[in-house]
């Protein structure tokens, strides 16, 4: 009895065993050692369908295809055979010595890992020029270019950076590339016009032989700094269909694809600095072809009454990058901030369009008052000579008002003079008074009398509450920062809140606001706004690393978002990070 119960035991050990045995989960790779310019191979394969497949990380390495899954399901003999794989391309990262981490699957309710499989990435091997290797041909037969279009410029001079792809016609691409890596432009202030939705296959050639091409970007780029600069290169995942020797039941060439990872190269630009002879006084950092004009809505009006100043820039350049001349006017007109507007459009041949500062004047006096002209200078690339354009003077007639003691006519050099008034100013007040007695009764012991003598005493418990906030108010240092904070970027911000329903216009100001800002705090110029520079700067001052990484991508946000559609939901998220940014910044910085 004992041994049939043994025996009975061991039966079901050993069909759990054989049941767990029949579950394979395996890791393989195409190849144990490979070239730092090779690709590997990755194969998870298991014989019993699973769920929540987690592939490893795949450390030292960049996925550059997969996850493909295939499954394979026959019947052979009555059996079932089951396979399925996930497949991975990988491009080594560096050279050594690498683990393949372990892969996990559920199937039936457990959970199973792959053993973790060691490979060896060695130096880059010679690829064989051989015309039957897929991996050659396809390299041969596809390039990714960056055309620039001027590589010595001057400082703040655009250029444009054209990416193109060139595929021969013994080669096709059927599917999407997909982005590796996008330049940064450190040291410049760039602009992509991008291609993606309307791309045009051109014929051209490539080291002399005919090829398709298609142009993926077109980049401009405004130096920011002088010396060698360096551009980047764009990085593509490209699945190329290469036709191979086999063929099919019909006698076509069976086609095979490779996926490439193509690069454009990196790209030195050398920056010329703008000529120190003959460079103005008034000179602000303007370089291209433009147009100055200066004028006034009205230039006769009576005091009090508004008009209108023009400060307008219209051509071809570097428009969101100098600021405007400023007005010196005559102290006895009344000036308001300058409303700022762009109407400016980047082209592949850079920008264009016109900035405009318009200054709302209220005169106090009456008179004559010249607005001497004034200077805008600016460098001209084409001809390398600095050109400077001067505005007619204009003068405003003011003429109803109060007069000055002084001659009524005014310059920008003139100071305050005291106000002599006519006798005219005072014909509406009566002179001859006809004052008649009224009856009251006594203001002793009245109403108003105990209201007023005891109404001070029933204010002093308010004024002590009143005298307690006010010092855990000031108490509070914190409260005290954090307030100040978001006013000065409620300040800084109002002209975006003012076009938060345009898109273009609200991230236009956005930007704008946080350059002044920076300007205001770090004491830099637009000039020096690169965004490694900010960072530096910022880092400097003791700003936490995480609100400078929060400063510099709601910059990148307003730079590509000014170009692209946005809901009123992400305007207003993007404008209220912007003041905690700001708030944030200010109660850090040193």
């Amino acid at each position: 009895m004992k041994m049939i119960k043994i025996l009975f035991l061991f039966s079901i050990v050993l069909c759990s065993a054989a049941s767990v045995a029949q579950v394979q989960f395996d890791a393989k790779v195409s190849k144990k050692s490979l070239g730092i310019n090779e690709r590997l191979r990755v194969d998870f394969e298991m014989n019993k369908d699973g769920d929540n497949f987690n592939p490893p990380s795949f450390d030292n390495f960049r996925v550059v295809g997969g996850p493909n899954q295939s499954i394979s399901n026959s019947w052979i003999n009555g059996k079932r055979s089951f396979s399925k794989t996930y497949s991975y391309f990988l491009a080594p990262q560096s050279r050594g010595k690498f683990t393949i981490g372990q892969a996990t699957i559920e199937i039936d309710g457990e959970t199973y890992k792959t053993l973790p499989v060691a490979v060896e990435v060695t130096a880059a091997v010679d690829v064989p020029k051989d015309g039957n290797n897929s991996e050659y041909v396809a390299s041969e037969n596809v390039h990714l270019v960056a055309e620039v279009s001027d590589s010595n410029p001057y400082l703040n001079e655009a250029i444009t950076v054209t990416y193109k792809l060139y595929v021969s016609h013994d080669v096709s691409i059927t599917s999407n590339w997909r982005e590796i890596d996008t330049p940064k432009y450190a040291d410049f202030w760039s602009q992509n016009i991008d291609n993606q939705n309307n791309f045009k296959i051109y014929e051209g050639q490539y080291e002399g032989k005919n090829y398709r091409y298609v142009i993926l970007r077109t980049t401009v780029l405004y130096p920011q700094k002088t010396g060698e600069l360096n551009i980047e290169p764009l990085t593509l995942d490209v699945p190329i269909d290469v036709p191979g020797n086999r063929r099919d039941f019909f006698g076509r060439r069976v086609v095979e694809r490779v996926n490439k990872t193509i690069s454009a190269g990196n790209r030195t630009i050398k920056v010329k600095p703008l000529p120190i002879e003959g460079r103005p006084d008034g000179f602000n950092g303007a370089v291209g072809d433009f147009q100055f004009d200066f004028s006034a809505n009205k230039t006769s009006l009576n005091a009090n009454e508004s008009l209108e100043l023009n400060v307008k820039v219209t051509g071809k350049g570097n428009l969101k990058l100098f600021d405007l001349p400023s007005l010196k006017l005559p102290s006895s007109l009344e000036v308001y901030e300058p409303e700022h507007e762009e109407s400016i459009t980047t082209t592949s041949t850079g920008m264009q369009g016109s900035v405009t500062d318009t200054y709302t004047i209220v005169p106090q006096f009456k008179g004559n008052y010249p607005i001497n002209p004034i200077t805008f200078s600016f460098f001209d690339p084409k001809t390398e000579r600095y050109r400077t354009i001067s505005s007619k003077e204009i003068i405003i007639d003011v003429e109803n008002g109060p007069l000055t003691a002084s001659n009524p006519t005014q310059n920008a050099s003139d100071t305050k003079n005291p106000i002599v008034l006519s006798k005219e100013n005072f014909k509406y007040i009566k002179l001859d008074s006809n004052l008649q007695p009224i009856a009251q009764e006594p203001f002793f012991k009245s109403a108003l009398f105990w209201s007023l003598l005891g109404g001070p005493f029933l204010l002093i418990p308010l004024f002590i509450l009143a005298g307690k906030k006010r010092r855990s108010r000031l108490a509070d240092v914190e409260g005290n920062k954090l307030r100040k904070a978001n006013k000065l970027a409620r300040k800084y911000l109002s002209e975006a809140k003012r076009n938060i329903g345009n898109t273009a216009t609200f991230y236009e100001s956005l930007e704008r606001a946080l350059h002044n800002y920076l300007k205001a705090k770090l004491n830099i110029e637009t000039s020096e706004m690169s965004k490694d520079r900010i960072s530096d700067l910022l880092k400097e001052r003791n700003v936490d690393d995480a609100v400078v990484n929060d400063f510099i991508k709601i910059l990148k946000s307003c730079e590509y978002a000014r170009y692209a559609s946005s809901s009123q939901a992400t305007i207003q998220q993007d404008y209220n990070q912007a003041v905690d940014i700001i708030s944030n910044i200010d109660k850090q910085i040193q």
